[in-house]
């Protein structure tokens, strides 16, 4: 199989129709082998009645249904577990993401040898306040911690080759850092293609400003966890260490003047380098015991699923 197309959605009953039409006249017309996977991430709409009676007429269609809402992150993360395509294409519902695009997004992974190809909305139809503005800050942002050079983190439409999304996992809402996910991963031929950007034609954005909130607090997450996440210790082990190197110092001094120099001087509990020590040495001990931790949650950890689907159609599995 060439392809396999993923669209996580929710309450998009109006586009749903029109956008199934439009991928398949652009796989058909290129010859592509596909399947698209919608997946219904808890529409309280009809949106799951569509993608019911699409499954029903087209074999290429498979729709997964989750009980409730989990987020964007879970419906990617759901659908990369069971796309079967050589390339991944994930796209929003909304149809302001142009199928048209596909075509070279696939040649690039295919023939240029690209690990992953993010989409660059250069040209937006959405509100400059709302949307535009933050968007731009966010990427700015994104770029400089990251250090992965993207313009847009937040664009629904990019490729991946498929050994890319088997080997990362897409939790919370990390959905927007997919780039920076797979790169900590190893897979560092990252591209990026200018597309076409269109106005939405049905329904109201899902989005509020409050992703853009959460988006930098998962930003300082990230960041996190791609330098220390599999060797926690190595971060707070050393904050631990000169923490306790304070303390110790601090400690020696006190003794020292104590015995040889002031011995009927204050006692050691009036003075304040007693309280730096005693503090410094909790906090390395306290630091100590998170690294630990953090090693121990590290290798019991099993893969888990954190969401409930409720219904699968036309799976091949």
């Amino acid at each position: 199989m060439n392809l396999s197309i993923v669209i996580p959605l929710l309450n998009e009953e109006e586009s749903l129709k029109e956008l199934h039409h439009w991928i398949a006249k652009v796989m058909q017309s290129n010859g592509f082998l596909y399947e698209i996977l919608f997946i219904d991430d808890g529409s309280t709409d009809d949106s799951w009645k569509i993608i019911e009676a699409l499954s029903s007429k087209d074999p290429h269609v498979i729709g997964i249904q989750f009980l409730k809402n989990y987020g964007k992150s879970q419906a990617l993360h759901a659908g990369f577990a069971r796309a079967q395509g050589d390339v991944i294409i994930t796209m929003d519902a909304d149809l302001q993401d142009n199928p048209e695009e596909i075509p070279e997004l696939y040649r690039m992974i295919t023939q240029e040898g690209y690990d992953l190809v993010s989409g660059w909305k250069k040209k937006r139809y959405d509100s400059v306040l709302s949307k535009n503005l933050p968007s731009k800050l966010f990427n700015y942002a994104a770029r400089k911690t990251s250090h992965v050079r993207l313009h847009d983190f937040n664009c629904g439409l990019k490729a991946y080759r498929n050994e890319v999304v088997k080997n990362i996992e897409v939790t919370g809402e990390m959905h927007r850092y997919i780039p920076v996910l797979a790169k900590s991963a190893g897979f560092e031929r990252i591209g990026e293609k200018i597309v076409q950007h269109q106005a939405r034609k049905y329904g109201t954005t899902k989005f509020g400003m409050e992703r853009f909130i959460r988006g930098f607090l998962d930003l300082i997450t990230i960041s996190f966890l791609s330098k220390f996440g599999k060797r926690p210790m190595h971060l707070f082990g050393a904050w631990g260490a000169m923490m306790l190197f304070i303390g110790f110092c601090f400690a020696l001094y006190l003794g020292i003047d104590k015995l040889f120099f002031h011995p009927s001087g204050r006692l050691i509990t009036e003075r304040p380098q007693f309280y730096v020590a005693l503090t410094a040495m909790i906090l390395g001990s306290q630091f100590f015991v998170a690294g630990f931790l953090g090693e121990l949650i590290l290798r019991s950890k099993k893969d888990r699923q954190n969401y409930i689907i409720k219904e699968v159609l036309n799976s091949k599995e």
